[in-house]
């Protein structure tokens, strides 16, 4: 069995500035093909992530946080900041030997992002 997560957004140009343009990730389907998309996949590293548009206004975030690995924790934590995102905790070092950031999507989403200090 295959599962992904799909986050409903009102602004997917603005979700793809956090998720393809901020941590890297790669359309791997868009629908419709041609003209205002109103889904995509995206792939970030082995995980995949759908962004649709919803019509209406974008449901409140829930219990939910989405961790993703990056090379480099500072430089995308100060990337996603300088495109205006909410930074919530800078990267620091944990005692597991990770370094990890927190931020929020545009919709108000957490997202940690973490780095192996190996």
């Amino acid at each position: 069995m295959d599962g992904f997560p799909i986050i409903e957004v009102v602004d997917l140009d603005q979700a793809l500035s956090f998720y393809r343009d901020g941590l890297g990730g790669v359309i791997d389907y868009r629908f419709p093909p041609e003209g205002d998309a109103a889904y995509v996949t995206l792939r970030l590293g082995e995980a995949a992530l759908g962004l649709g548009v919803t019509p209406g206004p974008a449901p409140a975030p829930g219990p939910v946080l989405l961790w993703f690995y990056v090379d480099d924790v500072d430089a995308s934590t100060a990337d996603l900041a300088e495109r205006g995102f909410t930074v919530v905790e800078e990267p620091v070092d944990q005692p597991w030997g990770e370094r990890v950031s927190l931020v929020l999507d545009p919709s108000g989403i957490r997202v940690r992002l973490g780095q192996s200090l190996s």
